[in-house]
């Protein structure tokens, strides 16, 4: 596949270290600036993309299309790129289930283009080894060349679109659900007046737990607000599947009253903060 132009649907902090991955590899990534943020904009600059001001002249000049965003405008944003007549190949890397990558899938195969699902497992890139961008459908192989030169880790793992959306449901069900879950049974010992004796407990049967709240506090609780999206799209996935969606429509609700934490980083959210919040979303003091 001869690409010479790659527009990048938006950088997040996520999506801009794919779009620089990609860069490094030989193409020119483009993004349009109409509507972002003053973030957004520095974030972009600083990863060596060009700003072209506008969504369709990105998608015009552009052999592909890589949209990396919220999991709740997914839709929108393929539907978008589709009412422009796109007739390279449209990559969507965001956090939906398949049943939500076939939907998207489907919007572009009927404007003429072709479709690529992605799977995105891993912190934003950074070193060689972190991230991993799985990717399904006939052109997955040629997508993963894209990146061969870059830091990130681009597998295709199948000709069916949805295959890499799945992926991605399966790891995040258990990785960011449980960085959640522990600091709501933190916040429920501490209810209950049994924190310190879950704590000694836990030293002895359990030793890592500890660590994991301190962790899930300071790195996972910043972003939680940004896993609401994606954990009702878990929830749907395993409805698909005939499991049980609720594990994961709870972790959507514990997400959203996280939010007051949103992008916090100095100081970093600690257990007993997080714990005081929950409390107070669930209407009492400890």
């Amino acid at each position: 596949m001869n690409v010479n132009t790659i527009a990048l649907l938006h950088p997040g902090n996520m999506g801009v270290t794919i779009g620089a991955a990609a860069a490094t590899s030989g193409a020119q990534v483009v993004w349009a600036s109409t509507g972002r943020s003053h973030a957004t904009g520095k974030r972009a600059g600083n990863a060596g993309l060009k700003d072209v001001v506008n969504v369709s002249d990105a998608v015009r000049q552009s052999q592909v299309v890589l949209s990396v965003c919220p999991p709740h405008a997914a839709v929108d944003v393929a539907q978008e790129v589709a009412a422009m007549n796109f007739r390279g190949v449209y990559v969507d890397a965001n956090a939906v289930s398949r049943a939500t990558a076939e939907e998207i899938g489907g919007i572009l195969t009927k404007s003429g283009a072709s479709f690529v699902d992605g799977g995105i497992i891993g912190s934003p890139v950074k070193q060689a080894g972190t991230t991993r961008l799985y990717l399904s459908g006939d052109r997955a192989e040629d997508v993963a060349r894209l990146f061969a030169a870059s830091m990130l880790d681009a597998r295709a793992i199948g000709n069916q679109p949805g295959a890499a959306s799945a992926l991605k449901m399966a790891y995040a069900a258990w990785t960011k659900s449980t960085d959640v879950l522990i600091l709501a049974i933190r916040a429920f010992a501490a209810h209950e007046g049994v924190e310190k004796a879950l704590l000694d407990e836990w030293s002895v049967s359990q030793p890592a737990l500890a660590k994991k709240c301190d962790r899930a506090a300071a790195v996972a609780v910043p972003k939680a607000w940004r896993y609401v999206g994606e954990m009702n799209e878990i929830a749907a996935a395993f409805e698909a599947a005939g499991l049980p969606k609720g594990f994961h429509l709870a972790v959507a609700q514990l997400c959203e009253r996280l939010a007051c934490f949103k992008d916090q980083t100095d100081p970093a959210p600690t257990v007993a903060t997080v714990i005081d919040i929950l409390a107070q979303r669930a209407g009492y003091r400890l």
